[in-house]
Order: structure tokens, then sequence, then C-alpha cells
């Protein structure tokens, strides 16, 4: 395991924390032997009811800040509050995520997804580039099989999270590492089972696609969370730089990066010869 895999005595933050799978991570870190965690959320009742009962348990190292991850201000604020907290912020887990279509919400939802992962990549690169005075540290961010799959009942979703898989994997490319000490990693689910997935039915861009969602599309044989979230552990432990991983069907998580990169080589290959 390299220096950057370890988990005892590394500061964490991680977005969508409060609950679901984010308050897995939470916990599965501070077991290994996290120093302390942030945990960033809009839901300011649940996360600081939370956030107590575990410092029963880990005494002063958890910390709750409220977050809305689609509004740069509050964004900015969030970070810089861990780091004026923590001085040296290791390792962020953008795990924040809204899956919902629906004409009044993808917008904001977008927001979550896309532009507030965008935003705190870039903020904590700014932050733990060696070549920025930082100390290193790791950035993974949360994607989906749908970053990969395609489905046509929630398309914005699915475009929101390949762009986490595409923004993720270009710009990890080297010199990357080298040049930054980071390492940023891609996580993707299969169906799991989280308040994500519940009123599944309801999430679609338009009343037609939600009704032959709800009658054939449901999602079926969710894995447990508690799979993604080991599989999520077993990544940061063991990965590299600009990988990607697949945890789905409750196995244990797979590096998926070669498949992704001959994916990317055949396309390449196929529509500008002259560059192979």
């Amino acid at each position: 395991m390299s220096e950057l895999g370890k988990v005892e005595g590394k500061t964490f933050l991680i977005t969508g924390g409060a609950s679901g799978l984010g308050a897995g991570y939470v916990e599965s870190f501070l077991k290994d032997g996290a120093k302390a965690v942030a945990v960033l959320d809009i839901a300011e009742e649940v996360g600081k009811a939370f956030v107590e009962k575990l410092n029963e348990v880990y005494p002063g190292r958890v910390t709750f800040i409220k977050c809305d991850c689609s509004n740069e201000e509050s964004l900015t604020q969030a970070f810089n509050a861990v780091v004026a907290m923590f001085k040296t912020v290791d390792v962020v887990i953008n795990n924040a995520g809204v899956m919902n279509d629906n004409p009044n919400i993808w917008r904001k939802a977008s927001d979550v997804n896309y532009q507030g992962m965008v935003s705190l990549t870039l903020k904590s690169l700014k932050h733990m580039s060696k070549d920025e005075g930082g100390k290193g540290g790791t950035i993974i961010n949360v994607s989906s099989t749908l970053g990969f799959l395609k489905f046509p009942y929630l398309p914005v979703y699915a475009g929101c999270k390949a762009g986490i898989l595409h923004f993720s994997h270009s710009i990890a490319m080297d010199p990357f590492h080298q040049r930054t000490g980071v390492r940023i990693m891609v996580m993707c689910f299969g169906a799991t089972d989280t308040p994500l997935l519940h009123n599944f039915e309801k999430r679609s861009y338009d009343e037609k696609c939600s009704k032959e969602m709800a009658g054939t599309t449901g999602p079926t044989n969710m894995q447990k969370a508690e799979s993604a979230v080991k599989g999520v552990v077993e990544a940061f432990k063991k990965g590299s730089n600009g990988t990607i991983w697949l945890v789905t069907d409750d196995q244990p998580a797979q590096d998926i990066t070669s498949v992704i990169d001959d994916a990317y080589d055949r396309i390449q290959k196929t529509l500008y010869p002259t560059l192979s």
C-alpha cells in the first residue's frame, strides 16, 4: 500500500456525508483510523445529529458543516472552513448527488452532480498540489454505471455521471500525478439500495417517461449499500491515479480502467487515425 492509500492519520472531507453512502464512508474511514472527518451536507439537522453520535465514539474527530454543493459561495465557504480547521485536507470525496430529471429539479440537480464536483475538485487541487505548496492527496469522484451505459429515462443524471467520469479521467492524465502528488479516482456503482433510488419511477424528465419507467425499468437486484462503501475503502487503499472502479452486484471493487481506456482508444483510432 502506498502512502496515499493509508487511512490512519489522514483528514477527510466528504460531501453528502450526513446519510446514505456518504455516512457509510465517514464511519468506515473513522474505524480505519482517520484523524478527522468533515461532513458536508445540505441536511443540517440530520448532519448535526449524525456527527454528534459519531463524536461519542470518536471524540472530537468529526465535524459537520452545512453546505449546498449547488451554490458556489456555500461550497467555497465550507471548503475554506475545513482548511482553516484541519490546516491540511488529505482526502476529498465528491459524493453529493441528486438523481432527479424532473423539470423543476434537473438544473439544481446538475449543479450538485457536476458543477459542484468540478468546483470542489479544483479547489482541492489548489490546496493539495505539491507545485502549489501542498502535500499531495486523494480526490475520489463518485460516478455511476450510468456514466457509460445509455438509459433513456434519466438522461440528465446519466449525462452528469458521464461528465464526472470524463472530467476526472481527463484531468488525471500524465504528468498530472508527478507534478501535483495528487491522485484522482472515479467510483462507478451499479444499482445500490439507497434513498437515491426510492420512488425511482417519479424521477424522469416527463410524465410519459415516468410511466414507462414505472412499468418496465425499475432497478432490480440492487446491491447492499455496505458493498458500495466497502468498495470505496478498497479502491482508496489500492488504487492509483486515474483509475476507474466498478462496484456492482455486491462484488468486490474492480479496477475497470483498462476497459474504459480501450473504448477511448477505439474511438480515437476510428475518428482520428492520424493521432494513433
